[in-house]
């Protein structure tokens, strides 16, 4: 079985290595795109390199919907390219790519007028099934169903009896962001790429005017490495008009952040066996089934504060929460809000007020020598996006290259998950563990499983919860820490596991207990686990001030209040 470790060892061995010999390709960020890009490119044969400046998809990649979809409400704007390339990706992912992480979610569609709605809608939802099948690769999701009132709160029994007339039900996906680009840099890294996170561009290396490479401050430990590459990819999402102007080029196009925030509430507090869709009079909002949790979004307003930490303000949750309550029986307040998070999609504009037409399509652009820049687009498309802009960066490269090939290249864990999955029960047994706690390391970590369970195996006590967050095990903090490339706490918290959303506390009662874990593998004493731990709270209480706050300004200035690097 292929694997990849990310530990510290590791990741010192793949700065002092890519700054040794020049690579074919340089990949500059390590969201969904960039991590993607790396494995794209690595895959086609390329010496390959991947610097992020904070943590794998700590930007917009770990604060999506978390919805692997084709774009259904995109047919209503006649944009049948996009919603079949989705879907094609939609399918690839769940029934091949990634079956371990990419899962089917039902959605459901109240509807509130009689007659000429439901055919309406009916059409829209028939077509999307019927792309989905006409490429191949509906085959891993039910086909749509219509549904009376009766039926319709029989499996939503939360919604309001006026609140629609009857329904339709049909199908998309899901996946954990986060864990998802995680594992697509691993999946680079088994195949040969060097990977560094907390590795941060300050400049980039110029031969006249072409791009020759980067100058990289190492976050972590200090110093500044000069790694060379043939071509450079900036995958930066909405820093990438940042990354730009550090050559002084921003092209024929800018990037735009707009703000979406969702709220998590305990699974108790909304009774259905269905997720919702409603519509609203600017976009849609979804309540996504989320284990023990659902979650309610989004928002989408223009940004243009801080981009390390949008900040969700009072505002934008009294607007989910006066949304989704127009059609429960039962509203939420807000104290049945768990967890907040806002991120920060980033949509293409042009240059001018005439070619300004926001975009979630994405651009691939030459715009100086040396220099792919992608952007846009959406998180499930972003093998395509990985394509593109690879299939870009060829183009200046004087070699042969083979052609793109992770339409069949399965991520980390697929390879062996069904069999696994079957085996569930005997592996209960074998293991001593729960079979509950066996599914859900099966659905976080896929065949790779083995390697949790060879570290309980070493040490019972890693197989317990770990304290505050029964969902997760101990042992699981360490193997974010060992083989997950986490470098301090809030990568744990925040991005391995979902402890700072799926908690009342913000995971702040199991703070000590997982820097303590994270402490055996990084090397941190006393000290250094204390300034974990007060960061963590700290972060805590400037979102929680942040989301008392009226207004967007407020708001960020709040959140603002905490630092953003632990002190080493």
């Amino acid at each position: 079985m292929r694997t990849a470790t990310l530990g510290p060892a590791q990741r010192a061995e793949s700065l002092a290595s890519m700054a040794e010999r020049e690579l074919d390709v340089l990949v500059v960020g390590a969201g969904v795109v960039g991590a993607g890009t790396a494995l794209d490119a690595v895959t086609r044969g390329l010496s390959t390199g991947l610097v992020e400046a904070r943590d794998w998809a700590s930007g917009t990649s770990s604060r999506s919907s978390k919805l692997i979809h084709g774009g259904l409400r995109y047919l209503e704007m006649l944009d049948f390219g996009l919603v079949r390339e989705a879907l094609k990706e939609r399918g690839l992912l769940l029934e091949r790519l990634a079956p371990h992480l990419v899962k089917p979610v039902p959605f459901l569609y109240p509807l509130q007028h009689k007659g000429w709605e439901r055919l309406y809608a009916g059409s829209g939802v028939a077509l999307y099934d019927a792309m989905s099948m006409a490429r191949g690769h509906g085959r891993g999701l039910p086909m749509h169903r219509h549904l009376t009132r009766s039926h319709a709160l029989r499996v939503a029994p939360c919604l309001k009896k006026d609140a629609l007339v009857g329904a339709l039900q049909y199908y998309d996906a899901q996946m954990d962001d986060a864990r998802y680009v995680t594992n697509l840099v691993r999946t680079a890294v088994a195949y040969g790429a060097k990977a560094a996170n907390r590795a941060r561009v300050t400049g980039f290396l110029r031969e006249g005017e072409r791009v020759v490479g980067a100058r990289v401050q190492d976050v972590e430990a200090g110093g500044e490495y000069e790694i060379r590459a043939k071509q450079v990819v900036n995958a930066t999402g909405v820093w990438t008009d940042d990354t730009q102007a550090m050559v002084g080029e921003r092209g024929q196009f800018h990037v735009r952040a707009s703000k979406g925030i969702h709220l998590v509430v305990p699974r108790d507090r909304i009774h259905s066996t269905t997720g919702l869709i409603l519509r609203t009079e600017k976009s849609v909002l979804f309540v996504i089934p989320w284990g023990r949790h659902w979650i309610v979004g989004t928002t989408d307003t223009d940004w243009d504060l801080d981009k390390a930490h949008p900040a969700a303000s009072s505002a934008d949750i009294d607007y989910l929460l006066e949304h989704v309550n127009s059609v429960l029986a039962v509203p939420l307040t807000r104290d049945d809000v768990q967890g907040v998070y806002a991120g920060l999609r980033p949509l293409l504009a042009g240059e001018s007020d005439a070619t300004s037409k926001l975009s979630r399509e994405h651009t691939v652009a030459h715009t100086v020598p040396g220099l792919v820049v992608v952007a846009g687009g959406k998180y499930t498309t972003y093998r395509v996006m990985a394509k593109d802009a690879v299939d870009a960066a060829v183009h200046g490269l004087d070699m042969r290259v083979a052609e793109c090939v992770t339409e069949d290249v399965p991520l980390l864990g697929a390879e062996g998950y069904r069999a696994l999955w079957n085996a569930r029960a005997r592996i209960a047994a074998r293991t001593g563990l729960h079979v509950v706690r066996v599914e859900h390391l099966l659905n976080r970590y896929g065949a790779l499983t083995d390697e949790l369970l060879d570290l309980i195996a070493e040490d019972p006590s890693l197989g317990e919860p770990l304290a505050a967050a029964d969902d997760y095990l101990r042992a699981e903090i360490v193997y974010a820490a060992s083989h997950e490339g986490a470098r301090h706490l809030d990568d744990v918290l925040t991005r391995r596991t979902r402890i700072s959303i799926e908690t009342f506390d913000r995971g702040a009662r199991s703070a000590r207990d997982a820097a303590q874990l994270m402490a055996q593998v990084l090397g941190w004493d006393n000290d250094q686990i204390e300034r974990e731990v007060e960061h963590y709270q700290k972060r805590v209480e400037a979102e929680r001030e942040s989301q008392r706050q009226p207004d967007d300004l407020t708001a960020d200035a709040a959140r603002l209040g905490a630092p953003d690097i632990v002190p080493l």
